[in-house]
């Protein structure tokens, strides 16, 4: 028998072999890149973090770090969608495409992030918070978290992407562009917003501590660990 025509019972449910065999080559691929990415990643951002006064370097020099951190950050929770992507093309081939496309709408975003930021205070830090804590509770960050789980495109889940997760984004850069710990934090957030599907009991909680963050840096910005360079 062909291993096109072989089948094994997953959940009580028939499938080819050549099925689990592509799902299997999708999440390594996907979640291989992630990894890599991270040791990209870290390495280029380790001495940077100035909190608040953190600049971002040379622009060759940002455009792999943020691209490495991208991917790093949004590859996992992206994988039921580049499983559906798949699945559906039926070949290996469509994971790199549709991951590459997806990265390349956030670089994009990286982009405009270098034009525009700069070394801040602790106050636009703390409004900045405040105001992504805000948006977390808004309907259009709602309607784009859902659309992450239909199928698109790797640009069309990109864009959607950057609408569910971009306030996320915007309270790494406040809070400390190059922070390895943020980074972690922002990155576990977004998987699992991606993985789960939008529940109140969960998200508002998630969105008054970030709104408790935001009050927390305007009233005592010394008690937030790493917000300020240690003088």
């Amino acid at each position: 028998m062909s291993a096109e025509h072989m089948t094994v019972t997953v959940s009580g449910r028939q499938r080819p072999t050549s099925s689990l065999l592509l799902d299997a080559s999708a999440v390594m691929l996907t979640l291989g890149a992630a990894a890599a990415c991270w040791l990209i990643a870290l390495p280029r951002m380790r001495g940077m973090d100035m909190g608040v006064e953190t600049t971002l370097g040379s622009f060759s020099f940002f455009v792999v770090a943020w691209v490495s951190m991208m991917a790093a950050m949004m590859l996992p929770g992206a994988l039921p969608a580049v499983l559906r992507n798949a699945r559906q093309r039926q070949r290996v081939g469509a994971v790199p495409l549709f991951t590459a496309s997806y990265v390349g709408i956030w670089t994009l975003v990286g982009l405009l992030v270098y034009a525009f930021y700069q070394p801040h205070s602790t106050t636009v830090a703390g409004l900045l918070t405040i105001a992504v804590g805000l948006y977390e509770l808004t309907p259009l960050k709602t309607g784009c978290r859902r659309q992450c789980r239909t199928d698109h495109s790797g640009l069309g889940f990109g864009v959607y992407c950057v609408g569910s997760s971009g306030g996320l984004m915007v309270l790494f850069l406040a809070v400390g562009a190059m922070s390895i710990a943020w980074m972690c934090v922002v990155a576990v957030i977004v998987l699992a917003q991606k993985l789960l599907p939008p529940r109140a009991a969960v998200d508002v909680p998630v969105a008054l501590a970030i709104i408790g963050l935001g009050i927390a840096i305007l009233v005592a910005p010394s008690s937030m660990p790493g917000l300020m360079p240690s003088m």
